[in-house]
């Protein structure tokens, strides 16, 4: 099983003014609807809002993956109406904008641990992605009753079943096929509104080398000048994975990696192909 995608921390990928995946948390529903006045769940509705919002900037800018954390592993702790209301509204949003989603060529993606939805919305989960699967415009996941440790768990466990006779001497090449988004490059912006600070436990492999951008914008306000924010705070940062500044100043390639021996013990030390 080969990764479609290359490890940041093997080599060091290709970067442009403009990410090719970003990654949000959207966070602060509720306290937009508090701020009004209103029920949480008014929130979590005006949130589908902007999604439909960053869906439509992403195909306008050429933005190829973005992944939204909608509920995670750990959201099923929150008041029970609360989370059978998320539930219905992650159906409402399955029935009402995959034809809209196939129109606009953007291909749905949902990961996390499925089996805990009931049968009913794991059926429209599977139609929906199946209906998307040939759209390549844009590649809309989400993460839905998702963890980073479980992840991580998962996939260490499906490499294991795959291989049984293994045991150990892994890489990372073996490894990240497994997780549940190899189809996907690692996010090159990780954005997180409502003013927190943490990524929650969210593509904790995938983020390594990411670029964080945390704005006091809550969710149902983050619109095409919040994003316009976050992608130009991203361009201003400097993408070494590792090297210099001086190196990327001279446009020089990442120098081949060798193991030598000094005083008796075995050390990495860069070595110039020059």
């Amino acid at each position: 099983m080969a990764a479609i995608f290359k490890s940041s921390t093997s080599e060091v990928p290709d970067t442009a003014d403009t990410p090719h995946h970003v990654a949000i948390i959207m966070d602060g529903n509720g306290r937009w609807a508090r701020k009004r006045f209103l029920p949480r769940l008014a929130g979590h509705h005006r949130g589908v809002e902007t999604v439909r919002g960053a869906v439509r900037y992403c195909l306008e800018h050429g933005i190829g993956f973005l992944t939204l954390f909608a509920f995670s592993s750990e959201n099923w702790r929150r008041p029970p109406e609360e989370v059978s209301f998320l539930m219905q509204l992650f159906s409402q949003a399955l029935e009402n904008e995959v034809s809209k989603l196939g129109r606009n060529g953007v291909r749905l993606k949902i990961v996390g641990e499925l089996s805990r939805f009931d049968a009913n919305l794991r059926r429209m989960i599977e139609s929906a992605e199946r209906e998307t699967a040939s759209n390549d415009k844009l590649t809309l996941t989400i993460a839905a009753n998702y963890g980073g440790r479980w992840d991580i768990l998962q996939a260490m466990n499906r490499m294991a079943l795959d291989n049984p006779g293994a045991l150990g001497g892994w890489t990372e090449a073996d490894f990240t096929p497994w997780l549940a988004m190899s189809y996907a490059p690692e996010p090159d912006l990780f954005i997180r509104t409502g003013g927190e600070e943490r990524i929650s436990n969210f593509l904790l492999w995938q983020l390594a080398y990411t670029e964080f951008h945390f704005t006091d914008t809550l969710w149902p306000e983050f619109d095409s000048r919040a994003f316009d924010e976050a992608i130009a705070s991203y361009r201003r940062r400097e993408r070494r994975f590792g090297r210099t500044s001086e190196q990327l100043a001279a446009g020089l390639a990442p120098p081949r990696v060798d193991a030598v021996r000094v005083s008796g013990q075995t050390l990495q030390a860069a070595k110039s192909d020059a």
